[in-house]
């Protein structure tokens, strides 16, 4: 009599029962389907991962002497795992890994032990000709300024470059807004890792690339090719995992990779636009594993931090700038360092086209093509400019250190209007009149504000003054 592969599973279920009680045999043994049976080879398929590495542990010996009973000994055991269910439109795909124990290894009968198990993950040593790790050479910790705004994310980054999954912080998150060097940070841990250890692969990958990459895939039934390509990592580095968010089928296809090299102690980077609480349309089993390590947010370059990217820049071009170049670059780009670093190559393209040097007529100059729609199209100048003309003194005594009463007033007034028409931070705003701090553009904020409650006059005044810098923005 012929046997197929629903007789012998048949004839396993009723051994099986035997040896492990009701409840347990309910819970891991009948949602199982026997899918094939080819020589001495039977597949059965399991719903998940999860399932499957639960049986492997708990249940492998059961397994192992019910297909011994049944198939001999030549008798093997494959998984088909479900990755994906599918729906009505789509068929569920499948991923096909042998019994650990089941994988052509024999009983070593001279030594009286078995062989070490094989693991199922474990493939063929990646072709050195296939390792392309796609990191950028020019991003190095070396070139990564550090201040205030980034130094936990870059001194994890150093610890993590040092010793790839051995230290807690795996997974790595790293999260902050737009331009803030996040993909720098972590393909400077990528080039670290791999100048210390050519056979470690490292894999730098943008989150639109892998789902695009898994897209392929599906399409062209190579699921369990890019999978094997995937486990075989040593350090990934994911960016942009925002981006996965709707995507269900490749959230659970980096779910079970993730998995794996998390168990097995590769590291694993992510970057973010936003922390792991704030990120919408993920799984929450995924958001619960971005939490497993250390989560580093990146801030906003602080005005010292600024300066230091200015001049680092400036060295590494060899270039010179005056000081108070730098200066007034680092007070009035407070946005962000992708923003500074285009100011920047915008200033020296101007300076070579028109032949002459760098200066702060032709920075300002050059702020206003570029940071035009940053801070709005009314500017701290324009506002200097009105402000002066309405009380007929000049721009220069607005940022003179005197003392005069009406020139404190229309000083403060400017700055009452900077605050309420510009983005410019108050550092900035005090820098553009005459270097003050920051405390002093608060005291002139608050003092125009109390004397517009008590003196109708001057608040009429400043409302003639707003109607002129509305009729700027019309």
């Amino acid at each position: 009599m012929v046997k197929s592969e629903i007789s012998v599973w048949e004839d396993c279920l009723e051994f099986i029962k035997n040896q492990v009680g009701d409840q347990p045999f309910k819970t891991w043994f009948e949602p199982i389907k026997p899918l094939a049976l080819r020589e001495t080879t039977l597949t059965i398929q399991v719903p998940s991962q999860f399932f499957y590495e639960y049986l492997e542990e708990h249940y492998v010996h059961v397994l192992r002497q019910c297909i011994l009973h049944q198939l001999g000994p030549e008798g093997k055991l494959e998984y088909s795992v479900i990755v994906d269910s599918g729906s009505v439109q789509n068929q569920p795909y499948m991923v096909t890994l042998p019994n650990q124990n089941q994988s052509g290894n024999k009983w070593d009968k001279k030594a009286n032990r078995q062989p070490e198990m094989v693991n199922p993950f474990a493939m063929p040593s990646l072709d050195e000709g296939s390792r392309y790790s796609n990191l950028n050479p020019n991003y190095s910790f070396d070139n990564y300024i550090e201040g205030d705004c980034n130094r936990l994310a870059r001194s994890a980054g150093i610890a993590v470059a040092e010793k790839p999954g051995i230290t807690s912080f795996n997974p790595l998150m790293i999260y902050g807004g737009v331009g803030l060097g996040k993909t720098h940070l972590v393909q400077a841990i990528g080039n670290t890792v791999t100048a210390q250890s050519e056979k470690n692969f490292v894999l730098y990958v943008s989150s639109e690339k892998f789902t695009t990459q898994f897209t392929d895939a599906i399409k062209n039934n190579s699921i369990q090719s890019f999978t094997n390509y995937y486990l075989q990592v040593d350090t990934l580095i994911i960016d942009d995992v925002q981006f996965f968010a709707g995507k269900e089928k490749t959230q659970e296809m980096f779910f079970h990779i993730f998995n794996h090299l998390h168990q097995n102690g590769k590291q694993i980077i992510m970057s973010s636009d936003r922390a792991p609480r704030d990120l919408k349309g993920l799984q929450d089993r995924l958001l619960s594993r971005f939490k497993w390590g250390l989560t580093a947010d990146l801030q906003m370059p602080d005005f010292e931090t600024r300066m230091a990217i200015i001049m680092r820049k400036m060295q590494s071009d060899g270039i010179y700038i005056p000081d108070d170049v730098v200066e007034y670059l680092a007070y009035s780009v407070d946005t962000n360092v992708r923003e500074l670093e285009g100011v920047l190559i915008s200033l020296i393209a101007h300076a070579t086209l028109n032949k002459t040097d760098i200066n702060l007529e032709l920075a300002k100059q050059t702020l206003k093509n570029i940071v035009h729609d940053i801070e709005s199209e009314v500017g701290i100048d324009y506002i200097q400019k009105t402000v002066g003309e309405y009380f007929q003194i000049s721009v220069d005594q607005l940022k003179d250190k005197t003392r005069k009463k009406e020139i404190v007033i229309a000083r403060q007034v400017a700055m009452y209007l900077c605050k309420e028409y510009t983005n410019h931070s108050l550092k900035s705003i005090g820098y553009h009149f005459g270097g003050r701090d920051h405390s002093t553009v608060i005291h002139a904020v608050q003092s125009v504000s109390d004397m517009m409650d008590i003196d109708r006059k001057f608040s009429e005044s400043i409302d003639e003054l707003k109607k002129k810098m509305k009729m700027k923005l019309v």
